[in-house]
């Protein structure tokens, strides 16, 4: 910076010839327009470092794990029964009524019966080195899903997509909102305000939405990730928000190990959740199920496993 003001300070500019009027400038040509603002917006910047902060901390205290669980978190057959009864049957917010807590009363289970197609989507603000590794945890994850449930979920594109994956940060978010009004025209104004105004607290969140007449169902999903995250945490986002928007909607203080559960001991999918998932997907878990329903049926698939942790 001191060179160049230097070499700035030693340039002369001749003034004009004397008796010679300069000339105005040409109505038809239009001043060149002022330099546009590159890199983030000081609230995506402050945004970025406050997540950092929250990233750190966490792990310094022994959280966000990525072992998936281990002697440490033994679970048995009555654990995972009872995880799965709150999860899949329970929901931690009152439907199309934005972040209030639900009535607490269980409903009918929910699920995909079609074949599931993830397309990540990210916002103009995000880099490009970003999106390469975003889109490489999404692709690898869907097989994993995949695999664990033995539903049909794969890498969509375009039309055929119908799990939509925003990673888009605070610049990005009027461009969030619009693509959400196109991708879902009737979606409910409390659902929208979710992604119009997140409150920071709120790290990341999904919403399912299912067919008409088919209350259960699950036609179309949209994740929301914030881009400022660092990258375990957007990991954690991914891991969780896409596990859940297949059904597993709720959280529980008693589910452990899980990332169904607000402590944030775990970052990524544990070995209680992909029981937890292989359960949903079972055929014998039908769509508007009751907890009393399937509870026969959950008892009979959590014996035929085997019991307990592994």
């Amino acid at each position: 910076m001191v060179m160049a003001l230097g070499a700035l300070a030693a340039c002369e500019i001749a003034p004009p010839a004397p008796g010679v009027k300069p000339r105005a400038r040409p109505a038809s040509v239009k001043p060149p327009p002022p330099p546009q603002a590159t890199g983030p917006s000081e609230k995506s910047r402050a945004l970025a470092a406050y997540y950092t902060r929250v990233e750190t901390n966490l792990v310094g205290q022994g959280l966000l794990r990525t072992d998936g669980g281990g002697p440490d978190t033994p679970w048995t057959d009555t654990d995972l029964l009872r995880n799965f009864e709150r999860i899949a049957f329970y929901d931690e917010y009152a439907r199309n009524r934005g972040l209030t807590r639900s009535d607490g009363k269980p409903g009918g289970l929910r699920k995909w019966t079609g074949p599931v197609r993830m397309a990540v989507e990210f916002g103009a603000a995000v880099p490009e080195d970003q999106r390469s590794v975003d889109r490489g945890t999404v692709a690898r994850y869907a097989d994993r899903l995949a695999r664990v449930t033995g539903h049909p979920i794969s890498i969509g594109a375009g039309a055929d997509a119908n799990f939509h994956v925003l990673i888009m940060g605070e610049d990005d978010r009027a461009e969030a909102v619009r693509r959400i009004k196109t991708l879902v025209p009737n979606i409910n104004p409390s659902s929208l305000a979710l992604f119009d105004n997140l409150p920071r607290s709120i790290h990341c969140l999904v919403v399912a939405f299912a067919g008409t007449g088919e209350d259960h169902t699950y036609r179309r999903a949209i994740a929301f990730i914030r881009a400022e995250h660092p990258p375990l945490l957007r990991k954690s986002c991914v891991h969780e928000e896409l596990a859940q928007g297949l059904g597993l909607a709720n959280d529980s203080p008693r589910a452990r190990p899980s990332i169904f559960n607000d402590d944030d001991e775990f970052a990524l999918l544990t070995t209680q959740d992909e029981e937890l998932l292989r359960l949903l997907y079972s055929p014998r878990l039908r769509p508007g199920m009751s907890e009393a329903e399937a509870r026969p049926i959950l008892r009979d698939l959590i014996a035929a496993r085997g019991g307990g942790s592994s």
